[in-house]
């Protein structure tokens, strides 16, 4: 459960787009990192007081390592300035019933402006759509995208398997000048735009942001449990499926690699082999680069095979990839490895990323 602690803010230290990061002193003289979302708790500022969830960073976790600021009890922010009991600036609840829940403008709820063109919304038209595991796939998706279709529109639909909060990762405010626009959906929060289902955020994209191609994959933060189905990832064959139902082209991303010591995510990941593979109803084009490395490729080819009835198995060129990688707006890093300790990963997803390019109307 909560590990509460109360401590008072030391210092200001990086902040990006909707997250500030900080050292709080604690009453027994320890110090630790923190981090507040000022659109939830207000900003903070050195002498302030704060209530902090301390779990993850006590528990050591990667991508959780900071206390969490929950509020800055002697200085609350004002109240949004919108009339509280009616629903024109949005009624959807996220990270619902929780002690934080925002309640927010859904896109296509009846005061969103946008009410109109998604009221009866109900087809894709070919979109293309790379549905992908990990979050640190997005940046080497969006250089496979960028290598050949550098004008192209994208939009992120981040959904809530991993941080529920946009505003999180630093990665996605690194690349906000690169996408048309950021879709929060399901419980997770904090985009450009806010939706309720991952199939009304898809129907955004294509008709709000006008995407020629978009990315859908978790916040940062994959929860897993080291066994065939509890890991949050297995949603990417749901989103296989939601593309397709709304009339999508859905393109495989594929986590591939000869890095990670993990042997249940050496060649194809175990996580896209149960996704793609038992999840996803609805075929896919799954992408793999074409100059793996031949026992890396072997292993990839014998994983696959098995898929190849439901799906279609592209290869793709990686002539120039390597370039759009290492141009990337924002660092590379997966599992604490970047492009040259885990070439295979990254390259995989920049691959899909130029197979969707393809795939435009």
């Amino acid at each position: 459960m909560v590990r509460w602690r109360t401590g008072t803010v030391a210092t200001l230290r990086r902040q990006w787009t909707g997250a500030v990061e900080l050292d709080v002193d604690l009453p027994d003289g320890t110090r630790m990192r923190a981090l507040a979302y000022p659109e939830l708790v207000g900003t903070p500022e050195p002498g302030d007081r704060v209530l902090l969830n301390a779990g993850a960073l006590l528990m050591g976790l990667g991508t959780g390592g900071y206390a969490l600021v929950v509020a800055l009890p002697d200085r609350l922010p004002p109240d949004p300035p919108d009339v509280a009991d009616t629903r024109d600036a949005g009624h959807l609840v996220k990270a619902r019933y929780t002690p934080l829940q925002p309640i927010l403008l859904g896109v296509d709820e009846e005061a969103s402006p946008h009410r109109d063109m998604l009221a009866d919304a109900d087809d894709l038209g070919g979109l293309p759509v790379v549905t992908a595991d990990l979050h640190s796939a997005l940046p080497a998706i969006l250089a496979g995208i960028r290598a050949d279709a550098p004008q192209a529109r994208v939009a992120y639909l981040l959904t809530d398997g991993g941080a529920l909060p946009a505003w999180f990762s630093r990665t996605l405010a690194g690349l906000r000048a690169e996408l048309a626009g950021t879709i929060t959906v399901g419980q997770a929060f904090g985009g450009d735009l806010e939706a309720t289902t991952l199939h009304g955020g898809l129907l955004a994209a294509r008709y709000v942001l006008n995407a020629d191609v978009a990315i859908v994959a978790q916040g940062p933060g994959n929860l897993g449990t080291g066994t065939r189905w509890g890991f949050s990832g297995v949603a990417v064959g749901e989103a296989v499926n939601a593309v397709a139902t709304l009339g999508g082209k859905p393109v495989g991303s594929l986590r591939i690699s000869d890095a990670d010591p993990r042997p249940r995510h050496r060649g194809v990941s175990h996580h896209s082999l149960t996704a793609y593979g038992r999840v996803a109803l609805a075929p896919a084009e799954l992408v793999v680069p074409a100059d793996l490395d031949p026992t890396l490729a072997a292993e990839v080819h014998a994983a696959l095979s098995p898929l190849a009835a439901r799906h279609r198995i592209v290869q793709v060129l990686t002539d120039g990839l390597d370039a759009a990688l290492r141009a990337s707006a924002v660092p590379l890093s997966t599992m604490g490895r970047g492009l040259d300790a885990d070439r295979a990963y990254f390259l995989a997803a920049a691959a899909a990323g130029r197979h969707a390019v393809t795939l435009l109307p």
